[in-house]
């Protein structure tokens, strides 16, 4: 249950949140690697203010505010995901998309592919959305991260279409956000990307590197 927004981001911080609570003591992994993130996030970001001029902006804070926060609600919703290998949350909701969504063939798919073989779809998704959770987050491979959030929620856009206390234009304004942080390179924003575009790593030449641009 919902208390107020101030003191369940503090319940979270200190693993006190119910998808936390269920994981018995590895949440505590899941509340260290978290405050790491966000502990790094800022270290990244104070780094290239000090190292780079023309990251001394206004929009390049506001840029890595947003793209950190959008990285922590991707981090936080990976986590209903969990227990491996079957998660009733995970069930629940795939169940919701095999009875309401838009188009026939997707509920087909949720209800005889999905459903059936859950354990097997579980893993993957979560580790997605912690990929996308903490490349957010430290700036790296945004453009990549962001491309991959916005067909998850386009896939929760239909799926939940037809619940009725979904609002569907929630989802759009993930993907309007997620699609700018593609446009603007948004990991270049006091980011790792930023980092590494000022001054590549040996990993980051050639055809890596060539890769490595595209996804930043």
């Amino acid at each position: 249950m919902r208390t107020n927004p101030f003191l369940d981001t503090w319940l979270f911080l200190i693993g006190q949140q119910p998808d936390q609570v269920a994981l018995g003591v590895w949440r505590w992994l899941v509340v260290a690697l978290f405050l790491g993130l966000l502990v790094a996030s800022v270290a990244i970001a104070l780094r290239e203010w000090r190292a780079d001029p023309a990251q001394r902006t206004a929009g390049n804070i506001v840029t890595w505010a947003f793209r950190t926060m959008m990285g922590a609600m991707w981090f936080q919703g990976a986590l209903w995901k969990l227990p491996l290998p079957r998660s009733d949350g995970f069930f629940f909701w795939t169940g919701q998309i095999a009875e309401n969504a838009a188009f026939e063939i997707h509920r087909t798919i949720a209800r005889d592919i999905m459903l059936p073989y859950l354990p097997l779809f579980q893993a993957p998704v979560f580790l997605a959305e912690m990929f996308m959770g903490i490349t957010l987050m430290l700036g790296f491979a945004v453009r990549l991260s962001s491309a991959l959030g916005i067909l998850f929620v386009l896939h929760l856009w239909l799926g939940l279409y037809r619940v009725d206390y979904e609002w569907p234009w929630l989802f759009w304004f993930m993907v309007f956000t997620l699609g700018m942080f593609i446009i603007h390179n948004a990991g270049r924003s006091l980011g790792l990307d930023a980092a590494f575009h000022r001054q590549p790593p040996t990993w980051a030449r050639g055809a890596i590197g060539r890769i490595y641009g595209l996804a930043s």
